[in-house]
């Protein structure tokens, strides 16, 4: 297989009649005196028309966006929204994405906020540009603009003359700054937006074809691997290079301090030079890691993190609690574990760098390059191509700087280098252990009166461009270290280890505390919904405990303490799908859980009913079905938004009941499969998602809304079916065992 990607460059020019893309990485700045006017989403800081989209004489449109495309469709989500704004057939609609030398700069791919930004500001983009064009093709029709139609990119008269959009590429000039003046269309007259539309991504990646970074291949490119450290305290003390450089096919040894890599003609023969070189290293190593198990939770709780106070409400009128609760709970260290292995592309060429990388944020990540080798960011360009395997912030930034050390020692030869499985599970960053201390009171009546949520956390969010510092791995085992410096956490209201910490009930005293713990020696960054996954759990937990406490339904304790009309009506949907027995007991093997939550309390409004199977000998837990709510306003794709309710649910049902990071004092021992169990094809539930399409809404992002909500679903399961709480995850068949045979005080 032999893919050769395009990085040719372009510019602010015009081409045979074409309206090429200017690369507007920054906003231009307004004539007029202050600052130019704001503009919706992404398109405020990418405020130049042509940065979007390009139309072509050959009759197709390219629209152009800094979101890349994860395996959630926003390519196939951009062109509809994008069809529908210029009228013109989807299949027209080709995307280029994530290019530090073409697309807008929107920084991060993550948050769920794809379509939430980059739909909006294309929405508008699209929606001017066919201002402009009708108006080009009134003046060379010679007729009033409004009197104009559109079908598939034809703008007709009402006598019948007609102009194309090809047509009148060079006279209608979009190379200027946008105005959002132009309102979008109403839902009434789309025609793509809110159809299932098959992904785009699909099929190359069902027939085997050029899919993935991992796929590439360039004239001339050899392969590298990567020897880590044992340890993360762990440094080098000597290795035989010259050894390695005699085994056939070696084209390079790279050493600089604890970085050892290395660079073959064949990928095999760079496997085994890794190999080699594995052998012959010698390095110091240090007790650096915090103690594990249980002993882990103590640990964090102890640390000297004072609290931040996150949310506080009070109320002088409500009732003092007749009853009250405390309870705590926990998440470990968890993978990304991507199926895929992290894996880069660089090539340098007369001092210039070129990388092809499944990063999630292409520009920071080139401004993280530059730090590392001292050059301008103009002098550095980051390709996006897909990775196979994703969910956050995995390895596909670290690999970079790995394929770039190295092939910066192989002269113009472009390096692919890929991680071994056991350098992605032992030096990916994780997602952070969590602790979350909650206590609650219930009135008379059974109202909740009082809720306080205490959490403690590490980072959520140690990405390129978080801090000053340079958050990439192989920066701090280089010989002269880059600084690492610790990012803050991600501030409310969307929120990095406290993200749906804040309840959304209506509660009328309400305290949310954090202990961020900003440097610890286990790494950590962004898994796919930050806190969120944890802090759900427990609260969506917690409510359930206090239902009990209440002797009151869960799905009618939560609806009674609920104003919000839009999260009513995912909950009674939910509830209604799944055929919700109010107060129904499980019989000791089986039983039925509830959770609900809005992501990020910005995004997608989720519920969710799951019901769970026991085995009570072994412990063994099984997730049946989970039938789920959604409301993410106006939904684009249906089909795409029930994949990642799907996706997110199947991923959060494996954290839950079998994910968890292994270590000693030392080291990280989880190293392969073997140590790191994921959910099966025959353990995945069956799921039913209900859609409730709100076309008059704006975009809410949906990609993360799932996790949470599922999680604590299962763990109210658990607890309806065998009458015992479990609060630390996952739900190991062992935990599940023990907790089977506490007896109650």
């Amino acid at each position: 297989m032999s893919v050769v990607p395009d990085v040719s460059r372009r510019d602010f020019v015009k081409t045979g009649g074409a309206l090429v893309i200017g690369f507007a990485l920054a906003p231009r700045v307004a004539l007029a005196q202050g600052r130019p006017a704001p503009l919706p989403a992404s398109l405020n800081t990418n405020r130049m028309l042509d940065a979007w989209l390009r139309i072509d004489p050959n009759g197709t449109v390219t629209i152009f966006t800094g979101k890349i495309e994860l395996g959630q469709g926003i390519g196939t989500a951009l062109s509809q929204i994008a069809a529908d704004e210029l009228d013109v057939d989807l299949q027209r609609i080709q995307v280029v994405s994530g290019d530090t030398a073409r697309t807008p700069n929107e920084g991060q791919t993550a948050g769920s906020l794809s379509v939430e930004q980059s739909g909006t500001a294309l929405r508008f983009a699209c929606a001017e540009a066919r201002d402009v064009l009708v108006s080009a093709a009134a003046a060379k029709l010679g007729v009033a603009a409004p009197g104009l139609t559109v079908s598939d990119g034809a703008v007709t008269a009402p006598g019948g003359a007609t102009a194309t959009y090809w047509e009148l590429a060079g006279s209608a000039g979009l190379n200027r700054e946008a105005t959002a003046q132009t309102k979008p269309k109403p839902a009434a007259e789309h025609h793509w937006v809110g159809r299932s539309v098959p992904r785009r991504d699909i099929p190359k990646k069902f027939t085997g074809g050029a899919a993935y970074v991992q796929d590439i291949r360039l004239p001339g490119m050899v392969f590298g691997r990567v020897v880590r450290p044992p340890s993360p305290g762990a440094r080098l003390r000597s290795v035989d290079e010259a050894a390695a450089r005699r085994l056939p096919g070696v084209v390079a040894v790279v050493r600089d301090g604890s970085f050892l890599a290395v660079a073959a003609v064949r990928e095999e023969q760079a496997i085994g030079a890794r190999e080699a070189l594995k052998r012959s290293a010698r390095w110091t190593e240090t007790v650096s890691l915090p103690p594990a198990d249980e002993a882990l939770y103590r640990h964090l709780m102890s640390l000297p993190v004072p609290g931040q106070t996150v949310s506080e409400k009070t109320s002088v009128t409500a009732a003092a609690p007749a009853k009250t609760l405390e309870a705590l709970y926990t998440r470990p260290y968890q993978c990304h574990a991507s199926m895929g292995p992290s894996c880069a592309v660089a090539r340098w060429q007369e001092g210039k760098l070129v990388v092809w990388t499944h990063s999630q944020g292409v520009f920071p990540l080139r401004a993280e390059l530059a730090k590392v080798f001292d050059m301008s960011p103009q002098d550095i360009r980051c390709i996006h191509a897909e990775g196979a395997g994703c969910y956050g912030h995995n390895g596909a930034d670290d690999v970079v700087l790995d394929a770039a050390l190295v092939a910066r020692a192989t002269g113009a030869r472009p390096v692919k280098l890929q991680w071994m499985r056991d350098d992605e599970f032992a030096w990916e960053p994780y997602g952070s252990a969590m602790v979350m201390k909650l206590s609650g009171g219930i009135d008379a009546q059974g109202n909740v009166v009082t809720w306080s949520h205490e959490l403690w956390s590490q980072s959520h969010n140690t990405r390129p461009g978080a801090s000053a510092g340079v958050n990439l791995l192989a920066a701090r085992h280089l010989a002269t270290p880059r600084p690492l410096v610790p990012p803050a956490d991600v501030p409310q209201p969307s929120g990095g280890s406290d993200r749906n910490a804040i309840p959304l009930y209506d509660f009328p005293n309400v305290k949310v505390v954090k202990h961020y713990i900003a440097d610890a020696p286990i790494r950590t960054s962004a898994l796919r919904t930050l806190g969120g996954y944890a802090n759900v759990f427990a609260l969506e937990s917690f409510v359930d405990e206090l239902a009990a406490a209440a002797g009151a339904d869960p799905v009618e304790f939560r609806l009674r303490h609920l104003n919000d009309a839009r999260a009513r009506a995912v909950i009674e949907a939910a509830a209604q799908r799944a055929g919700w027995r109010p107060s129904a007991k499980g019989d000791g093997e089986r039983g039925r859980g509830f959770a609900f939550a809005r992501y990020k309390n910005l995004a997608c409004y989720c519920a969710m009913a799951a019901d769970v199977e026991v085995e009570r000998k072994t412990g063994l837990v099984r997730v049946a079905r989970v039938v789920a709510a959604v409301d993410a306003g106006q939904i684009v794709n249906p089909d795409g938004v029930v994949n990642q309710i799907e996706g997110g649910i199947i991923q959060s049902t494996s954290w839950t009941l079998k994910e968890s990071v292994r270590f000693d004092r030392t080291q990280v021992t989880t190293r392969s499969w073997a140590d790191y169990p994921i959910l099966r094809f025959t353990e995945v539930p069956e799921v039913d998602v209900v859609l409730l399409d709100r076309p008059d809404e704006r975009f809410l992002g949906v990609g993360e809304g799932a996790q949470g909500p599922a999680a604590a679903a299962i763990a109210n399961a658990l607890a309806n079916a065998t009458g015992k709480r479990l609060r630390a995850l996952p739900f190991t068949p062992e935990r599940v065992r023990r907790n089977l045979l506490q007896v109650d005080p």
